[in-house]
């Protein structure tokens, strides 16, 4: 048991710190192409971020543990919303945002939930619905880029150095994914929990790391916008890439207490982020709110 923790451990902070290198050296080339450090937040920094549920949801389907994609997901979009958001509020004690949120984003983020809902009702995700959420994506980005003016000036000059740490923080990324799942899934079969228990509660919270410290950061520094749009970016890629990608790896296990509880808590607390932003301002309250429902998630959990 001591070695499987002791993996999963060591996985994790490469799998984290490899994460840092990539969204670190995007950033820069970003930057150095003319694209606006807000797009870069929303897009580049917020699917950076998920770059750890990807790799461990692709990684779990090469395991032969699929079962551990569906609950990194919905763990994940559930931890985002509820504890990295709650805690960002406990930093900046009162979340103001500057822009609409409501004008495109929160509406694809509510319906990127609600579509997910409805496909996995059947248990399984066909191609055609992850060319579907792929699409989504596409369009997505693509809305971002367009609603964006680019930078002409200041651009910073992309140095080898930054790709090289790019193309390694994505190597290391995936290796750190492998040994995760491993580890995980070695801890889990020792202690008799289930795997879809450990993806929606351990790999979730794990994976979920960067986007608490990008989002507690961007909220200390008072770019709140930067913080919440990184939550929000970050759960609709999880949504439409980490849920399709894996899919063309080998079939989904999709198990049925997630379909009871999970899925269903998973839309709940979406369609809540968009009832408290709508008058552009998230409160302490309703950050300790939040805080309060990720650790009633969790003791049902288990």
């Amino acid at each position: 048991m001591l070695l499987a923790i002791v993996i999963t451990i060591v996985s994790l902070i490469v799998l984290l710190v490899a994460s840092d290198w990539f969204i670190d050296s995007a950033e820069k080339i970003g930057l150095s192409l003319g694209i606006s450090p807000f797009i870069i937040g929303v897009t580049i920094v917020a699917f950076g971020t998920s770059l750890p549920e990807l790799a461990t949801s692709i990684a779990s389907v090469y395991s032969g543990a699929s079962e551990f994609v569906v609950g990194n997901v919905i763990g994940s979009n559930i931890t985002n919303i509820l504890l990295v958001l709650g805690l960002t509020v406990m930093v900046g004690k009162q979340i103001k945002l500057d822009f609409n949120i409501w004008d495109i984003d929160m509406p694809i983020l509510i319906g990127s939930a609600f579509l997910m809902f409805f496909s996995l009702q059947d248990q399984s995700l066909s191609m055609v619905e992850c060319v579907i959420f792929l699409v989504a994506l596409v369009a997505f980005l693509f809305n971002s880029v367009q609603g964006s003016d680019r930078e002409t000036e200041d651009r910073p000059k992309v140095r080898l150095f930054d790709v090289g740490k790019l193309l390694l923080g994505g190597v290391f990324v995936f290796l750190g994914a492998k040994w995760t799942i491993y580890g995980i899934v070695e801890f889990s079969t020792i202690v008799g929990i289930g795997a879809e228990i450990i993806s929606l509660s351990f790999v979730a919270l794990g994976t979920s790391l960067p986007e608490v410290a990008v989002s507690m950061a961007a909220a200390k520094r008072g770019k709140h916008a930067i913080a919440v749009g990184n939550v929000l970016g970050s759960n609709i890629f999880n949504t439409y890439a980490v849920m399709a990608l894996p899919s063309f790896f080998g079939e989904l296990v999709i198990p049925d207490g997630i379909l009871t509880f999970s899925l269903p808590f998973m839309l709940a607390v979406t369609i809540l982020f968009g009832i408290i932003t709508v008058t552009k301002r998230i409160t302490f309250w309703e950050g300790v709110m939040l805080l309060i429902l990720y650790a009633y998630y969790l003791a049902e959990l288990f």
